[in-house]
């Protein structure tokens, strides 16, 4: 697949098919998670995979009530690492190792599009609650949470600035 097409083709996909996601497609997205870039090749992320329904109607309530997360056959919680990212100090902890798990979604993501699949980032949850719901260990927190299942609708593109906005030479 060309991957700026994938990148213009996905959407966020918030309804999902009750249809399982094969060891094979999990085994891809997992590959994507991990072979993404991370500052100093520290890695300072990790990702837990939920399929059990009653932690996902948790994440629902932890989540705002958005009830499309556990209508996902899988549901994956990004964390960051502090054990590994305190290497490069508070920087390190607060910027670096959140924007390691956001290459990492973002490279699942697009593997997960390539293979038929639908995903939603969702950063609106208390982190707290998600924290405390899956017994997390405190170099862990939760930074998002992404849905991943076949789509049951998928919407139309939604609209984007200019590039002439979004974009300034100097």
């Amino acid at each position: 697949m060309e991957i700026l097409k994938a990148i213009k083709e996905r959407r966020s996909i918030r309804s999902f098919q009750k249809k399982d996601i094969s060891g094979e497609i999990v085994d891809k997205l997992i590959d994507a998670l991990i072979w993404a870039p991370s500052a100093g090749n520290l890695q300072a992320r990790k990702f837990l995979f939920v399929k059990d329904a009653k932690l996902k109607k948790g994440i629902v309530s932890s989540a705002l009530g958005q009830s499309f997360i556990a209508e996902a056959p899988l549901v994956i919680v990004g964390c960051t690492d502090s054990r590994i990212s305190g290497r490069y100090g508070e920087r390190g902890v607060y910027l670096y190792s959140i924007q390691d798990v956001a290459a990492s979604i973002m490279g699942m993501m697009l593997v997960a599009h390539e293979n038929g699949l639908g995903t939603v980032w969702v950063g609106a949850f208390d982190e707290e609650e998600v924290f405390n719901l899956l017994n997390l260990p405190e170099n862990l927190r939760p930074v998002a949470i992404v849905p991943v299942g076949y789509p049951l609708v998928t919407p139309p593109p939604p609209p984007r600035v200019s590039k002439h906005e979004a974009v300034e030479f100097r």
